[in-house]
């Protein structure tokens, strides 16, 4: 089993790097590979290349720091180029967002990631409490023991789910039979 983070962070190694690496070695102390992908640099290529990675991972993982109540600009356009280029690999998937903020803007930021993860149909995996880190540089998301907290639980919890599909599997449960897509529009 495998879950590929995407930092959406222009930061390689700032505050949502350091949620990211709370979440991936809790899932890592569950028998689950990581990789933390810098998602940051929207390019066609960079695109490409997490698309490659996500056909082979069995979750994701979204991070993004919070900027004017909303996920990074860098990792909007990310994401809506992974869809339209990967959305199939996406389907079912387990998935959850993370924030990491100075203040406040958190739970925007979490909503609008998690419409990504709920357009694919994918289980979105929370922990207890909403999947947030505070502080305005690496040092200070360390002294954030809630937060912390919160990462590890994510990371279990996303264990424990893949396990449960993996069991699912061995016994035989398939996944949904994927309905051809309806598109109403309601102006003639």
């Amino acid at each position: 089993m495998k879950v590929l983070l995407l930092n959406g962070s222009p930061r390689k190694e700032g505050c949502t790097f350091t949620a990211l690496t709370e979440v991936a070695s809790a899932l890592q102390a569950n028998g689950v590979d990581t990789e933390i992908f810098q998602a940051g640099d929207p390019t066609v290529e960079n695109v490409k290349a997490a698309a490659e990675k996500l056909k082979e991972a069995d979750a994701l993982v979204v991070g993004s720091p919070v900027y004017w109540a909303s996920p990074s600009g860098q990792i909007i356009t990310f994401m809506d180029k992974l869809c339209s280029m990967a959305g199939q690999d996406m389907l079912h998937k387990p998935a959850a967002a993370v924030t990491s903020a100075r203040r406040a803007g958190t739970t925007a930021t979490l909503d609008v990631l998690n419409k990504y993860f709920a357009f694919y149909q994918m289980p979105i995996i929370s922990s207890n409490y909403w999947n947030m880190v505070h502080g305005n540089a690496p040092e200070e998301v360390r002294q954030d023991e809630e937060g912390l907290q919160i990462m590890r639980t994510l990371g279990n919890n996303m264990a424990w789910m893949l396990k449960c599909i993996e069991a699912g599997k061995k016994a035989g449960v398939t996944m949904p039979e994927i309905e051809e897509k309806v598109k109403t529009n309601f102006i003639r």
